[in-house]
Order: structure tokens, then C-alpha cells, then sequence
């Protein structure tokens, strides 16, 4: 079974940094791309970074210049650093892969979702 497994998320005071990590198993990426995704209460879904086969990354505007999207092909894991959070990065974080070359921020075109990880900023 696919599994996208996420970690790293936590509490931390406005201008700090946590690296969240997204795990892997169950298949084998070869032409596909991994995206994390946040949602706030209340709030719609939002793509946050991508990255494909290529190591290719994309950023939302809202996070460009704080978050580096990276990949350990060998642990089968990709990170997210998140530097200088703002409250307004508190929300559950989620990484999901999708099984096309590309990527996308719509949600729907990811085959495989985590249980995700929760991210408070005070």
C-alpha cells in the first residue's frame, strides 16, 4: 500500500523554523511530484512547494523566500524547511504525491495524501 507518512510539525514562536518531513512507501517515483499543502480552520486547501522527478521546485507566493522545498531519493523523503513563520503559517500540513511528471497546486490531481502534520505559530 502507498503510504505518505509526515513529521516534524510542532509549536514555535513567530520568526522560527521547523523542517517538516513527508516519508514514503509503497511505490516508486519515477516520474512523479511531491507537493505539501496547508489548511488553516476555516480555510480552503493551499499549495505551498512542489517538487518533481527533476528536483524541479515551485513556491507559492505567500511562502517564496521562507520554505525550501528539498528530496532524500534514497530515504524516499521529502523535506519542507520553513523559516521565519508568521501566525498566519499555523495550519495542518500535508504532503501528497501525484504520479504525473508535472506538477500542479490543485489538490485534486494528487493521488496520495498524508495524515498530515499540525504547524502552531504563537
Amino acid at each position: 500500500d502507498v503510504q505518505l507518512v509526515e513529521s516534524g510539525g510542532g509549536s514555535v514562536q513567530a520568526g522560527g523554523s521547523l523542517r517538516l518531513s513527508c516519508k514514503a512507501s509503497g511505490y516508486t517515483c519515477r516520474d512523479c511530484c511531491t507537493g505539501w499543502f496547508r489548511q488553516a480552520p476555516g480555510k480552503e486547501r493551499e499549495g505551498l512547494a512542489a517538487i518533481d522527478s527533476d528536483g524541479v521546485t515551485s513556491y507559492a507566493d505567500s511562502v517564496k523566500g521562507r520554505f525550501t522545498i528539498s528530496k532524500a531519493n534514497a530515504k524516499s523523503t521529502v523535506y519542507l524547511q520553513m523559516n521565519s513563520l508568521k501566525p498566519e503559517d499555523a495550519a495542518m500540513n500535508f504532503c501528497a504525491a501525484r504520479l504525473k511528471p508535472y506538477c500542479t497546486w490543485s489538490f485534486s490531481d494528487y493521488n496520495y495524501w498524508g495524515q498530515g502534520t499540525q504547524v502552531t505559530v504563537s
